[in-house]
């Protein structure tokens, strides 16, 4: 049987509201540092020589989190104006990745930008990344892509520790991975593990496609509802179809799209070059 594909996909259709005015895309904000010359290896903060230091985007950690899974190609799909992400990127040269760019079409949240890259994914394996998101381990695609190979799920999600469930999709899954439900964004929350990057196989990339065709035929909305990804996954298990969870217990996730954490980011990361 011909392998599948391996592509990944990056919704980077967000007007960053909370975080505005800003004078470029959100997913090209300035995180720590790199070495010129050298855009795919991580700075040795311990190196006293800073002439050759150039500032690292936020969504290049993504990538590089991607690559190091064998994900050679992605697609950035993008809102109309954001014109400085393939600016930035070009072909993908700089990260060694075969980089394409999509426009999205109707803009009611992640499932219809996702839906937008359709034609170009729906025979692959598709692995799903935020590019405003810093999250750890660096192996963290290679873990869950491990766990959709050899299990029978149809999507895997890695999970992460929070203790703001009121800005995450929560998980509720057994002590074997199996996800049970998934809950958006609830006030308060017993559960510990949000979802924060996923894989999967055709069968959801097709799930999701029909799903949303029945949402844009419904004769009894209004207008099209903004819906969470979460969401639609959550439909996916009531259907029939197997989710699983690696769980990464000691990682981290921060979303710089919010003040605080944009801090957080900033400042955690110009600390690795402080004298």
């Amino acid at each position: 049987m011909k392998k599948r594909p391996l592509i990944g996909l990056i919704p980077a259709g967000g007007k960053a509201t909370r975080i505005s005015p800003l004078p470029l895309s959100k997913e090209l904000y300035p995180v720590g540092f790199r070495e010129d010359g050298d855009q795919n290896t991580q700075i040795n903060h311990q190196n006293n020589n800073k002439n050759n230091l150039r500032p690292k985007v936020v969504s290049h950690y993504l990538l590089e989190k991607m690559q190091l899974a064998g994900i050679d190609k992605a697609y950035f799909i993008l809102r109309q104006g954001k014109w400085d992400i393939p600016a930035y990127f070009g072909d993908g040269a700089m990260l060694s990745m075969n980089l394409g760019y999509l426009i999205m079409g109707l803009p009611y949240g992640v499932p219809f930008t996702l839906d937008s890259a359709y034609p170009f994914v729906k025979d692959a394996i598709v692995a799903l990344g935020f590019p405003d998101i810093l999250f750890e381990p660096k192996d963290a695609y290679l873990q869950i892509l491990n766990r959709l190979e050899v299990s029978q799920a149809d999507v895997v999600l890695g999970l992460f520790p929070t203790d703001k469930p009121e800005k995450a999709g929560m998980v509720d899954f057994d002590n074997k991975g199996k996800v049970n439900s998934i809950i958006e964004k609830p006030l308060h929350s017993d559960l510990r593990f949000m979802w924060g990057i996923a894989v999967w196989k055709p069968e959801f990339t097709e799930f999701l496609h029909e799903y949303l065709i029945e949402i844009k035929q419904d004769e009894n909305l209004p207008q099209l509802p903004e819906i969470p990804i979460g969401n639609v996954i959550q439909s996916a298990i009531s259907k029939g179809l197997q989710v699983e969870a690696e769980s990464f217990t000691n990682g981290n996730y921060l979303d710089i799209g919010t003040p605080d954490d944009l801090i957080r980011a900033v400042r955690g990361f110009a600390e690795d070059f402080e004298d």
